[in-house]
Parts: C-alpha cells; structure tokens; sequence
C-alpha cells in the first residue's frame, strides 16, 4: 500500500502548467527535474496520451487541464527510458466519483507475445471524491528504450501525470562461475552457511519494492532491514509482517544477482518453509539476461522449490513441494509449462534439502535425494535459455495469482522462511 500525498485540486494551477490536448505523444518532459541531466526521471502529462478506450475528455480545473476517464477505460502513452534499471513510479491523480477505481499501469501493451505486464500492481485510490493524491509504487524493472504504457481504471478516474524516477540503476553481474558436470563426484565449488551476525551485501543483494513483481503481489521487500531478513543461529530468517511500514506486508526478496551467477551444477539449499493460507516461499534461480519484464520467460527460470500455504497442513507441516522449468517455449500463457510435484512432510518445521542438478543436457529436480521432476528439451535456443548463466534467489512473498489464490489468512500476522544454507556444486 503506497504512502500518498494530499492535495487539494486548487493546488493544481500552481504546480502544474498544462498545454492544450492535441492527442499527440510526448516529446519532452514538460517540466524538467533536477536530475533529468543524470536521466533518471522521465515525466509525462495524460493529455500526451495517443490512444484510448473508453469514455475520455479533457477537462480543465482551476485552470489545470486533467485528463478525465469517465468510467472503466485507459490512456496510452509514451515513456522513452534513458537508463535501464529499477523505477519509482508515481500517478498524480482524483477519484471522479464516489467509487472507490482500481489503477494499472501496463508496460509493453505492443508486446509481440501478446501478453500483459503490469508493472504497478492494482493501486487502490480510496481518497475522498475530487481529492488529489499522488500515489506510487517503487522497483518496476524497465529497460533503457521507448515503453509503450497504458494507464487502466475500473471506475472514473481523473489523471494529471505519471512520473518515473529510477531508484537503482541496471548492473551486470561480474562474476560468473560455470561448473563442470563430468565426473564421480559432487564438490563444493560455492557456499554460503549463514554465519556470523549480518547478511553479506558482498553476496547477496536485496530487491526493493512493491510493483507486484509480475503476480500482483503485495509485500514491500524491503532493503537489509532485519526486521525482514536477518542471520540467527547460523540460518537466514526471512519473515514477513502484516501492516508494516504503511504496506499491507513487507518481506524479503535475496538474490546474488550483481554479485555472481552460475551455470551447470548442483544448486541446493536446506530450509523450512511456512504453514498457513496466503504465503508463497521460493527458492529459484533466474536468468542472467532479465532486464524486465518483456525478458522473461526468454532468460529462463529454474524453480528449485515453490511451495504455497493453502497447500500445507497447519498442524502437520504436510505440504507440497514443486519444480519448474521456464523458457520461451514452455510457459504458462502457452499451458504447456513443464513442472513437477512430491509431497514432504513436516516442511514448516522440519529441514529439508532442495535441490536441482543442471547439466548441459538436462535440469533435474531432487527433495532430500528423492528425484521428481526432469526437463530435457535443449533442441532450440526458445526451449532452452539454460546454456546462460543465472542468478539464486531466495524470497518469501505474501498472496500474489498463485499464492494468494485462496485468499491470505486474516488471523497470520507474520510469516517465516527458514534457510540453513546454499551450496552450488561441480563434479570431479
């Protein structure tokens, strides 16, 4: 739940200059900010939008001309990105009646795969009728480029601007480390045992926001903040809390993208993961090549564990574990996504070691030694994105399409995922 701002519509003719509606794209940013000369802000007024749906007018309000969606609809609109990286975005904008909108921001709406990236989450605007509010929303991926967007509500709505303003600048990962997977025996080539008092920001770094992270997510992950992720008795505690900080949760999200990537090998870790409807905990590695969302599912993704809470037993820890395998061929929009599941008994209190082994010809998915799940397609460069390194990460989200699917239990307040280790291994 993003923090807002609020304002009256008076306010509106002092801060804002807006040029006439001619239905044209922007050209330039209208008013320049003082870090546009280190192109990180790109900031574009709703009357630029080229394109619409829905019943649209130009309205002007104490000399201040707004853009008026008059019922469920949406306004297109250009964002020309200088600099690839992670984006803070921001929609001024006012109820047009006594409902309460539900607003969207669609990245990519000319994508060829025709899918729908919404980079914002659902931002509920409950605001009294005609008040101003600027609400955001903070890390939305975006590569450098022309972004074609659309701004969508279910209910009227009046629009001023959208802003983006990058809050983390775009890094390749430095080091890569490619395992050999000819041999006898497994070695330990990299580790990390979650020792000593404070997470290793030299190993692992911390993803920051709330845009939904492609599953409509709500939790805020949140940067090094122990409250969150922290180091007791040699285990990394990822815990999310309810009605913090503003949000409606905050997490965790651990990645040792920016740091080193791997390729081949055996990737392993040995957690708990938690009980109860609403939690989603993962440990997955995901390709090297993501910038944002228009790169997946073509950078690949190995998930080591996916595990949901609806799916656990509250008193036993019974649940389910899963592995999957994504790439540009086998995806979920396509209904051929290959994946696998076996069930594990006592996860939320009991460790339990996943594991893949991913080889050149083959990703195999392991629970405690126990072999489930196999992808084997390297026959195209759309089949398998795995010849690349990846990135681990490590992450306990709250609801989102899959794990909020039967809802979040009102009655959970906080939620933890256990991780004893990560080891990534070669054979010798």
């Amino acid at each position: 739940m993003a923090r807002t701002n609020l304002f009256t519509l008076a306010l509106l003719a002092a801060l804002i200059s807006l040029n006439a509606c001619n239905g044209k794209s922007s050209k330039e940013e209208p008013r320049q900010e003082k870090n546009e000369a280190n192109k990180t802000t790109v900031f574009i007024e709703a009357e630029s939008n080229h394109d619409a749906q829905g019943a649209i007018e130009a309205t002007r309000q104490d000399n201040s001309k707004i853009i008026h969606i008059k019922e469920e609809g949406w306004i297109a609109l250009d964002a020309n990105i200088a600099q690839a990286g992670r984006y803070k975005i921001e929609i001024r904008t006012a109820k047009a009646s006594d409902k309460e909108p539900i607003i969207w921001i669609e990245d990519y709406y000319d994508n060829k795969d025709d899918r729908t990236y919404n980079i914002s989450g659902n931002i509920k605007i409950a605001a009294k009728q005609d008040s101003v509010v600027t609400v955001n929303r903070v890390g939305a991926p975006m590569n450098k480029g022309l972004h074609k967007i659309k701004l969508h509500t279910n209910n009227a709505l009046k629009i001023d601007w959208v802003k983006f303003t990058m809050v983390k600048k775009y890094r390749e990962t430095p080091r890569k480390m490619v395992q050999n997977t000819n041999g006898d025996e497994w070695s330990v080539v990299w580790a990390y045992e979650f020792e000593g008092s404070k997470i290793d920001t030299t190993t692992w770094t911390f993803d920051e926001g709330n845009w939904g992270w492609g599953n409509y997510e709500p939790q805020y992950y949140t940067n090094h903040r122990e409250k969150n992720a922290r180091i007791e008795d040699g285990n990394l505690i990822i815990e999310a809390h309810k009605n913090d900080m503003g949000q409606e949760w905050t997490s965790a999200r651990l990645t040792t993208r920016e740091k080193v990537s791997f390729q081949y090998g055996k990737i392993e870790f040995r957690a708990k993961v938690p009980a109860h409807r609403g939690n989603w905990a993962a440990g997955w590695t995901l390709g090297d090549d993501y910038i944002d969302e228009l790169s997946w599912p073509y950078c690949g993704e190995i998930d080591i564990l996916e595990s949901v809470g609806y799916e656990m037993d509250n008193e036993t820890g019974d649940g389910i574990a899963h592995a999957s395998a994504h790439s540009g061929a086998y995806y979920f929009k396509l209904g051929n996504q290959p994946t696998a599941t076996i069930p594990v008994e006592n996860m939320n209190n009991k460790y339990h070691t996943y594991a893949i082994e991913w080889t050149p010809e083959y990703i195999k998915a392991f629970v405690d030694g126990n072999h489930y799940f196999t992808y084997d397609d390297n026959s195209t460069e759309l089949s398998w994105p795995f010849d690349k390194p990846h990135n681990i990460i490590l992450n306990l989200a709250m609801g989102g399409g899959w794990g909020g699917a039967q809802g979040i239990d009102e009655t959970v307040t906080s939620q933890k995922m256990i991780i004893d280790y990560v080891r990534v291994y070669e054979r010798k």
